[in-house]
Protein backbone atom coordinates (compact mmCIF):
# COMPACT_ATOMS: atom_id res chain seq x y z
CA UNK A 1 0.00 0.00 0.00
CA UNK A 2 2.68 2.26 0.88
CA UNK A 3 4.69 1.53 -2.39
CA UNK A 4 1.59 2.28 -4.30
CA UNK A 5 1.37 5.99 -2.46
CA UNK A 6 4.78 6.56 -3.09
CA UNK A 7 4.30 5.80 -6.78
CA UNK A 8 1.21 7.87 -7.04
CA UNK A 9 2.91 10.55 -5.52
CA UNK A 10 6.13 10.76 -8.04
CA UNK A 11 3.57 10.52 -10.81
CA UNK A 12 1.96 13.65 -9.64
CA UNK A 13 5.43 15.11 -8.75
CA UNK A 14 6.54 14.50 -12.41
CA UNK A 15 3.18 15.87 -13.89
CA UNK A 16 3.76 19.20 -11.65
CA UNK A 17 7.56 19.29 -12.38
CA UNK A 18 6.61 19.12 -16.21
CA UNK A 19 3.86 21.91 -15.59
CA UNK A 20 6.16 24.43 -13.87
CA UNK A 21 8.98 24.23 -16.36
CA UNK A 22 6.78 24.47 -18.91
CA UNK A 23 5.71 27.96 -17.70
CA UNK A 24 9.34 29.11 -17.34
CA UNK A 25 9.56 27.92 -21.29
CA UNK A 26 11.86 24.98 -20.27
CA UNK A 27 11.80 22.61 -23.29
CA UNK A 28 12.73 19.00 -23.74
CA UNK A 29 11.27 17.56 -20.38
CA UNK A 30 10.42 13.93 -20.71
CA UNK A 31 12.29 11.71 -19.52
CA UNK A 32 11.05 11.55 -16.19
CA UNK A 33 12.41 12.07 -12.72
CA UNK A 34 15.58 10.44 -11.45
CA UNK A 35 16.20 9.75 -7.86
CA UNK A 36 19.04 11.66 -5.77
CA UNK A 37 20.36 10.52 -2.61
CA UNK A 38 17.80 11.24 0.05
CA UNK A 39 18.21 12.56 3.80
CA UNK A 40 17.14 11.22 7.56
CA UNK A 41 13.48 12.55 6.66
CA UNK A 42 10.60 11.70 5.10
CA UNK A 43 11.69 13.58 2.46
CA UNK A 44 12.89 12.14 -1.40
CA UNK A 45 14.81 13.97 -3.72
CA UNK A 46 14.73 13.41 -7.45
CA UNK A 47 16.78 15.17 -10.60
CA UNK A 48 15.17 16.83 -13.14
CA UNK A 49 16.76 17.54 -16.61
CA UNK A 50 15.69 19.70 -19.47
CA UNK A 51 17.69 20.33 -22.63
CA UNK A 52 21.56 20.27 -20.71
CA UNK A 53 20.02 21.84 -17.70
CA UNK A 54 18.95 20.60 -14.48
CA UNK A 55 16.81 21.19 -11.14
CA UNK A 56 16.15 19.05 -7.86
CA UNK A 57 12.31 18.16 -7.45
CA UNK A 58 11.04 17.71 -3.54
CA UNK A 59 8.06 15.03 -2.34
CA UNK A 60 7.68 15.76 1.27
CA UNK A 61 4.15 14.62 2.01
CA UNK A 62 3.12 17.70 3.67
CA UNK A 63 1.39 15.17 6.54
CA UNK A 64 4.54 14.12 8.05
CA UNK A 65 6.77 17.52 6.64
CA UNK A 66 6.11 20.94 6.50
CA UNK A 67 8.06 22.43 3.87
CA UNK A 68 6.46 26.16 4.53
CA UNK A 69 10.08 26.72 7.18
CA UNK A 70 12.24 25.53 4.04
CA UNK A 71 10.81 28.01 1.94
CA UNK A 72 10.82 30.89 4.37
CA UNK A 73 13.75 30.69 5.48
CA UNK A 74 15.69 30.19 2.05
CA UNK A 75 14.40 33.45 0.52
CA UNK A 76 15.25 35.06 3.90
CA UNK A 77 18.83 33.51 3.57
CA UNK A 78 19.32 33.70 -0.10
CA UNK A 79 18.42 37.30 -0.37
CA UNK A 80 20.84 37.80 2.39
CA UNK A 81 23.81 36.07 0.41
CA UNK A 82 23.94 32.94 2.09
CA UNK A 83 24.05 30.25 -0.56
CA UNK A 84 21.25 28.43 -0.50
CA UNK A 85 19.04 27.01 -2.76
CA UNK A 86 16.63 29.14 -5.24
CA UNK A 87 13.13 27.83 -4.22
CA UNK A 88 11.81 27.98 -8.24
CA UNK A 89 8.57 26.46 -7.27
CA UNK A 90 6.26 25.49 -4.17
CA UNK A 91 2.74 23.59 -3.68
CA UNK A 92 2.80 23.34 -0.26
CA UNK A 93 -0.40 21.39 -0.25
CA UNK A 94 0.77 18.91 -2.07
CA UNK A 95 3.75 18.88 -0.88
CA UNK A 96 6.34 19.41 -4.05
CA UNK A 97 9.17 22.18 -4.70
CA UNK A 98 11.43 22.46 -7.13
CA UNK A 99 14.84 23.85 -6.34
CA UNK A 100 17.72 25.09 -7.63
CA UNK A 101 20.15 22.18 -8.68
CA UNK A 102 23.60 22.34 -6.22
CA UNK A 103 24.93 19.10 -7.98
CA UNK A 104 26.45 15.88 -6.12
CA UNK A 105 29.26 16.86 -4.71
CA UNK A 106 29.18 16.39 -0.87
CA UNK A 107 31.66 18.34 1.19
CA UNK A 108 32.43 14.75 2.91
CA UNK A 109 33.36 13.17 -0.24
CA UNK A 110 36.08 15.92 -0.57
CA UNK A 111 37.69 16.33 2.54
CA UNK A 112 41.29 14.53 2.68
CA UNK A 113 44.12 15.55 4.55
CA UNK A 114 45.40 18.45 2.02
CA UNK A 115 41.99 19.75 1.30
CA UNK A 116 40.74 19.79 4.59
CA UNK A 117 42.38 23.29 5.32
CA UNK A 118 40.89 25.18 2.43
CA UNK A 119 37.67 23.83 2.32
CA UNK A 120 36.94 24.41 6.89
CA UNK A 121 37.78 27.68 5.73
CA UNK A 122 35.56 27.82 3.10
CA UNK A 123 33.03 26.26 5.27
CA UNK A 124 33.78 28.79 8.74
CA UNK A 125 33.78 31.55 6.30
CA UNK A 126 29.95 30.38 5.09
CA UNK A 127 29.15 29.61 8.79
CA UNK A 128 30.79 32.97 10.10
CA UNK A 129 28.47 35.03 7.59
CA UNK A 130 25.33 33.15 8.79
CA UNK A 131 25.96 33.98 12.35
CA UNK A 132 26.32 37.42 11.60
CA UNK A 133 22.44 37.37 10.30
CA UNK A 134 19.36 38.51 12.31
CA UNK A 135 17.49 35.60 13.98
CA UNK A 136 14.62 37.37 14.14
CA UNK A 137 11.68 34.91 12.74
CA UNK A 138 13.72 32.09 13.43
CA UNK A 139 12.02 30.06 16.73
CA UNK A 140 14.11 29.90 19.70
CA UNK A 141 16.52 26.97 20.73
CA UNK A 142 14.88 27.29 23.98
CA UNK A 143 15.14 24.97 27.24
CA UNK A 144 12.17 22.57 26.13
CA UNK A 145 13.03 22.01 23.20
CA UNK A 146 17.21 21.39 23.82
CA UNK A 147 15.75 18.78 26.65
CA UNK A 148 13.37 17.23 24.04
CA UNK A 149 15.86 16.60 21.60
CA UNK A 150 18.09 14.88 24.78
CA UNK A 151 15.34 13.02 25.54
CA UNK A 152 15.51 10.53 22.67
CA UNK A 153 18.78 9.03 24.21
CA UNK A 154 16.55 7.40 27.13
CA UNK A 155 13.81 6.74 24.29
CA UNK A 156 15.58 5.25 21.12
CA UNK A 157 19.45 4.43 21.77
CA UNK A 158 19.56 3.35 25.44
CA UNK A 159 15.76 0.95 25.84
CA UNK A 160 15.26 0.60 22.34
CA UNK A 161 18.52 0.13 20.78
CA UNK A 162 21.38 -1.51 24.03
CA UNK A 163 18.58 -3.02 26.14
CA UNK A 164 19.49 -1.05 28.79
CA UNK A 165 16.62 0.17 31.63
CA UNK A 166 17.86 3.41 33.14
CA UNK A 167 17.35 2.97 37.12
CA UNK A 168 15.91 5.45 39.61
CA UNK A 169 19.58 6.82 40.28
CA UNK A 170 20.69 6.32 36.56
CA UNK A 171 17.70 9.33 35.56
CA UNK A 172 18.70 11.48 38.03
CA UNK A 173 22.24 11.61 36.73
CA UNK A 174 21.24 12.28 33.12
CA UNK A 175 18.76 14.45 33.99
CA UNK A 176 21.34 16.52 36.15
CA UNK A 177 24.06 16.19 33.26
CA UNK A 178 20.99 17.59 30.81
CA UNK A 179 20.01 20.40 32.77
CA UNK A 180 24.09 21.45 33.01
CA UNK A 181 24.12 21.16 29.23
CA UNK A 182 20.75 23.65 28.47
CA UNK A 183 22.46 25.91 30.91
CA UNK A 184 25.62 26.12 28.69
CA UNK A 185 23.80 26.58 26.02
CA UNK A 186 21.02 29.43 26.86
CA UNK A 187 24.13 31.23 28.21
CA UNK A 188 25.95 31.73 24.68
CA UNK A 189 25.20 34.26 22.33
CA UNK A 190 22.49 33.51 20.51
CA UNK A 191 22.92 33.60 16.81
CA UNK A 192 20.42 31.98 13.56
CA UNK A 193 21.74 28.12 13.89
CA UNK A 194 21.30 25.96 10.94
CA UNK A 195 21.50 23.09 13.46
CA UNK A 196 22.27 20.47 11.13
CA UNK A 197 25.66 21.94 9.45
CA UNK A 198 27.97 19.52 8.12
CA UNK A 199 30.06 17.96 5.70
CA UNK A 200 27.01 15.78 4.29
CA UNK A 201 24.83 19.22 4.22
CA UNK A 202 27.47 21.26 2.06
CA UNK A 203 27.45 21.13 -1.29
CA UNK A 204 30.80 21.86 -3.67
CA UNK A 205 30.11 23.85 -6.80
CA UNK A 206 31.98 25.65 -9.57
CA UNK A 207 29.81 29.06 -8.96
CA UNK A 208 28.91 31.55 -7.59
CA UNK A 209 30.54 31.06 -3.96
CA UNK A 210 31.72 27.24 -4.80
CA UNK A 211 29.71 26.51 -1.51
CA UNK A 212 26.18 25.35 -1.26
CA UNK A 213 24.00 24.83 1.70
CA UNK A 214 21.19 22.93 1.93
CA UNK A 215 18.99 21.00 4.82
CA UNK A 216 18.08 23.92 6.61
CA UNK A 217 14.86 23.48 7.33
CA UNK A 218 14.66 23.38 11.16
CA UNK A 219 16.68 26.53 11.48
CA UNK A 220 16.43 28.49 15.14
CA UNK A 221 17.81 31.20 17.25
CA UNK A 222 20.74 29.33 19.26
CA UNK A 223 24.10 28.92 20.47
CA UNK A 224 26.78 29.79 18.64
CA UNK A 225 28.83 27.04 18.91
CA UNK A 226 26.07 24.74 18.21
CA UNK A 227 26.98 25.07 14.13
CA UNK A 228 30.91 24.48 14.78
CA UNK A 229 30.10 21.44 16.57
CA UNK A 230 28.00 20.35 13.58
CA UNK A 231 30.71 20.63 11.58
CA UNK A 232 33.60 20.26 13.33
CA UNK A 233 32.59 17.40 15.84
CA UNK A 234 30.81 15.69 12.67
CA UNK A 235 29.27 12.34 13.03
CA UNK A 236 30.82 11.09 9.36
CA UNK A 237 34.32 12.29 10.14
CA UNK A 238 36.81 12.90 12.58
CA UNK A 239 40.23 15.04 12.22
CA UNK A 240 42.94 14.69 15.04
CA UNK A 241 42.34 16.74 18.47
CA UNK A 242 44.77 19.45 17.23
CA UNK A 243 43.60 20.17 13.72
CA UNK A 244 40.16 20.58 15.61
CA UNK A 245 41.32 23.13 18.55
CA UNK A 246 42.74 25.22 15.82
CA UNK A 247 39.70 25.90 13.54
CA UNK A 248 37.57 26.44 16.78
CA UNK A 249 39.88 29.16 17.94
CA UNK A 250 40.22 30.58 14.29
CA UNK A 251 36.45 30.67 13.96
CA UNK A 252 36.27 32.18 17.39
CA UNK A 253 39.20 35.12 16.23
CA UNK A 254 36.93 35.17 13.00
CA UNK A 255 33.88 36.46 14.49
CA UNK A 256 35.24 38.65 17.10
CA UNK A 257 37.05 40.30 14.07
CA UNK A 258 33.41 40.45 12.40
CA UNK A 259 32.53 41.89 15.51
CA UNK A 260 30.59 39.24 17.66
CA UNK A 261 31.14 39.51 21.58
CA UNK A 262 33.10 36.03 22.52
CA UNK A 263 34.53 34.84 25.35
CA UNK A 264 38.22 34.01 25.80
CA UNK A 265 39.63 30.62 24.20
CA UNK A 266 39.38 28.45 26.93
CA UNK A 267 35.54 29.56 27.92
CA UNK A 268 34.66 29.35 24.33
CA UNK A 269 36.18 25.91 24.06
CA UNK A 270 34.59 24.82 26.99
CA UNK A 271 30.99 26.10 25.73
CA UNK A 272 31.83 24.00 22.33
CA UNK A 273 32.35 20.89 23.64
CA UNK A 274 29.53 20.89 26.12
CA UNK A 275 27.29 22.26 23.19
CA UNK A 276 28.55 19.21 21.33
CA UNK A 277 27.56 16.73 24.52
CA UNK A 278 24.20 17.92 24.00
CA UNK A 279 24.38 17.51 20.21
CA UNK A 280 25.99 13.56 20.81
CA UNK A 281 22.90 12.69 23.16
CA UNK A 282 20.79 13.50 20.55
CA UNK A 283 22.14 12.52 17.68
CA UNK A 284 22.85 8.86 19.37
CA UNK A 285 18.81 9.22 19.96
CA UNK A 286 18.25 9.94 16.31
CA UNK A 287 19.93 7.54 14.70
CA UNK A 288 19.05 4.64 17.04
CA UNK A 289 15.69 5.57 15.66
CA UNK A 290 15.96 5.60 11.81
CA UNK A 291 16.86 2.60 12.50
CA UNK A 292 14.60 0.76 14.85
CA UNK A 293 11.71 3.26 13.76
CA UNK A 294 12.68 4.16 10.33
CA UNK A 295 14.13 1.04 8.62
CA UNK A 296 17.10 3.19 8.00
CA UNK A 297 19.93 0.69 9.41
CA UNK A 298 22.89 2.66 7.38
CA UNK A 299 23.34 5.21 10.64
CA UNK A 300 23.61 2.46 12.94
CA UNK A 301 27.61 2.59 11.52
CA UNK A 302 27.77 6.34 12.80
CA UNK A 303 27.34 5.97 16.30
CA UNK A 304 30.20 4.75 17.72
CA UNK A 305 32.29 8.30 16.37
CA UNK A 306 29.34 10.06 17.97
CA UNK A 307 29.77 8.33 21.17
CA UNK A 308 33.11 8.44 21.03
CA UNK A 309 33.23 12.65 21.07
CA UNK A 310 30.72 12.55 24.24
CA UNK A 311 33.03 10.19 25.83
CA UNK A 312 36.27 11.85 25.37
CA UNK A 313 34.43 15.42 25.79
CA UNK A 314 33.18 13.92 29.84
CA UNK A 315 36.88 13.17 30.35
CA UNK A 316 38.20 17.05 29.70
CA UNK A 317 35.99 18.21 32.00
CA UNK A 318 35.56 16.94 36.12
CA UNK A 319 31.95 17.76 36.67
CA UNK A 320 31.00 15.21 34.17
CA UNK A 321 33.59 12.25 35.65
CA UNK A 322 30.48 10.43 36.96
CA UNK A 323 28.33 10.52 33.49
CA UNK A 324 32.06 8.77 31.88
CA UNK A 325 32.48 6.82 34.83
CA UNK A 326 28.47 5.42 34.04
CA UNK A 327 28.91 5.27 29.97
CA UNK A 328 32.14 3.31 31.01
CA UNK A 329 30.69 1.05 33.01
CA UNK A 330 26.78 0.60 31.77
CA UNK A 331 27.08 1.74 27.82
CA UNK A 332 30.42 0.74 26.58
CA UNK A 333 29.66 -3.13 27.17
CA UNK A 334 26.52 -3.00 25.56
CA UNK A 335 27.77 -1.48 22.45
CA UNK A 336 30.73 -3.84 22.67
CA UNK A 337 28.53 -6.66 22.94
CA UNK A 338 26.17 -5.63 19.78
CA UNK A 339 26.28 -6.89 16.68
CA UNK A 340 26.16 -3.65 14.27
CA UNK A 341 29.64 -2.80 15.96
CA UNK A 342 33.13 -3.67 15.91
CA UNK A 343 35.15 -3.61 19.16
CA UNK A 344 38.02 -2.04 17.52
CA UNK A 345 36.02 0.32 16.19
CA UNK A 346 34.53 1.70 19.15
CA UNK A 347 38.26 1.78 21.64
CA UNK A 348 39.49 3.82 18.29
CA UNK A 349 36.59 6.39 18.45
CA UNK A 350 37.10 6.63 22.37
CA UNK A 351 40.69 7.07 22.02
CA UNK A 352 42.94 10.57 21.27
CA UNK A 353 43.78 11.17 17.61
Amino acid sequence: MERTVMGERLQGLTVWVGERLAERGESGFSSGLMPVSGDASFRRYFRARADGRSWIAVDAPPEKEDSLPFVEIAAAWRAQGIPVPEVIAADLAQGFMLLEDFGDRLLLAELDEDSADPLYDLALDTLAALQQLSPAGLPPYNQLLLQREMALLDEWFLPGLLDIELSPPETQLLDRVKAMLVDNARSQLQVPVHRDYHSRNLMLREAPSRLGVIDFQDAVEGPVTYDLVSLLKDSYVRWPDADMSRWVEAHRQRLITAGLSLPAPDLFRRHFDLMGMQRQLKVLGIFARLSLRDGKPGYLKDIPRTFGYLYRACGSYPEFADLKNWLTERVLPAMRDHEAWDRACIDREISTL
